[in-house]
């Protein structure tokens, strides 16, 4: 009853500073839309943005999620512990590098004989997804972990550190926050995009910059192609300071699966709140396809797979399928039946995809950028091609044929050079950081 009263009271101060008729309309219109808890947070948003704020105040709430981490000092102990600050370990988090950096950090919580902490800042973890990752890949540890919540937008928590413990950071923000509160020379950043690129020229893409210009701490960088570019653009202090290792793909998980007959599958990686996967370069290219004879769909099936995909129908009125919010084995079990997949980052990385793909037998399309300029190193199962509609429609085209080609197609599965074993793929780096 209390919420009601607080609402007619923050509407009525509303009313009297903008209009009646104006917040009227507005809070009907949000009601009827996201209920009333979205009309609280509007109006909270509304009184905050009408009143005086200190530059400190201002500054905390534009940069929220590098609020620094609230910390206090517990006495010294026998017992050493790495800490992973990460934004989520939930289900919605796990594909990718989330998952990379619990791999990462179970084995090297092992190789250092260190008790494991996972520190959630967007959200309390659930251990659940990370026991799934680990079971996944047949990773053990032999000290429980411990799973702490320090959000963001909080200042009622406090998290407690060791002297000398050891912090893995996730992403530029997760690395400012820690930054902030704890010696920088403890600080190991897990890399996997050129970050910068997520933003246009602006605050954000600078404090980024910042973050990486850092002499301090330590990188490992995902890929060998993400470390070269961030060396050609300039870091000299990664060309010092960091690792670089190549992703792995067990052959438990990773693999062709038996299909029971009917149309081939066409996948096309679909997340358009992410924009460096081009989604509506990617389903403009497919209605091209289509228009054009490209893709046959008596004979192709098409599957969305990725999140917050919006409902769409191709020319000809063809729905196609929607995959969305899978866990890992769910989405490794997917990708072992595609045929072909179309995947785009319109950054240097890779992307993981393209990759999880060719170790699954399928054939990859996917885009050039910068050094990105050619992923046959890894299989010869992974077209390239410059980013423009032509280009990626010819590529499109000469997937088709492999993807349906058993013979070439299954050779070039079979030579593939994608590493399997996680343990080997950062053993190098591991080494690299016991002999520190």
């Amino acid at each position: 009853m209390n919420r009601f009263k607080n609402l007619i009271l923050s509407i009525r101060r509303l009313f009297q500073k903008f209009g009646p008729i104006t917040i009227f309309r507005k809070t009907l219109f949000v009601l009827r839309l996201e209920g009333l808890k979205g009309v609280m947070l509007r109006i909270k948003r509304i009184k905050n943005r009408h009143r005086i704020a200190t530059i400190s105040e201002l500054l905390n709430a534009s940069f929220e999620n590098a609020s620094p981490l609230r910390i206090f000092l517990t006495p010294p102990s026998q017992t050493k512990r790495l800490s992973m600050v990460t934004d989520s370990i939930n289900r919605g988090s796990l594909y990718g590098g989330v998952g990379t950096a619990m791999i990462f950090v179970a084995l090297l919580a092992e190789s250092t004989r260190s008790r494991l902490r996972i520190v959630t800042r967007t959200e309390p973890a659930q251990p659940s997804n990370f026991s799934h990752v680990l079971n996944t890949y047949g990773i053990s540890l032999s000290q429980e972990v411990e799973f702490v919540y320090a959000p963001c937008d909080s200042s009622t928590y406090e998290v407690d550190i060791f002297q000398n413990e050891l912090f893995v950071t996730t992403s530029w923000w997760g690395t400012a926050a820690t930054m902030a509160s704890v010696p920088h020379r403890s600080i190991i950043y897990l890399l996997q995009e050129d970050e910068r690129m997520f933003y246009p020229y602006g605050d954000e893409r600078l404090h980024c910059e910042q973050v990486f210009k850092n002499k301090d701490i330590r990188f490992v960088i995902n890929s060998r192609l993400l470390f070269d570019h961030l060396v050609a653009d300039g870091f000299e202090n990664i060309s010092q300071h960091a690792y670089w290792f190549e992703p792995a793909f067990p052959k438990t998980i990773f693999y062709p699966r038996d299909k029971q007959g009917g149309k081939h599958t066409l996948m096309f990686y679909a997340r358009p709140n992410n924009l460096r996967n081009l989604f509506y370069f990617g389903i403009e290219l497919l209605e091209k396809a289509i228009v054009r004879g490209v893709i046959d769909l008596s004979h192709w099936e098409i599957v969305l797979v990725g999140k917050d995909i919006p409902d769409l129908i191709f020319a000809g009125g063809y729905t196609p399928v929607f995959r969305e919010n899978m866990n890992w084995l769910e989405y490794a079990e997917l990708i072992g039946t595609v045929d072909l997949g179309l995947c785009l980052m319109y950054t240097p990385h890779p992307s993981y995809p393209p990759l999880d793909l060719a170790a699954s037998g399928a054939i990859a399309v996917t885009n050039r950028f910068l050094n990105k300029d050619d992923l046959s190193g890894y299989s010869k199962n992974i077209l390239t091609a410059e980013l423009d509609q032509e280009s990626m429609l010819v590529a499109l085209e000469e997937g088709l044929r492999l993807a349906v080609g058993d013979e070439e197609r299954n050779l070039n599965y079979s030579n593939t050079s994608l590493e399997t074993d996680w343990s080997t793929a950062f053993a190098g780096v591991l080494e690299a950081m016991r002999g520190e």
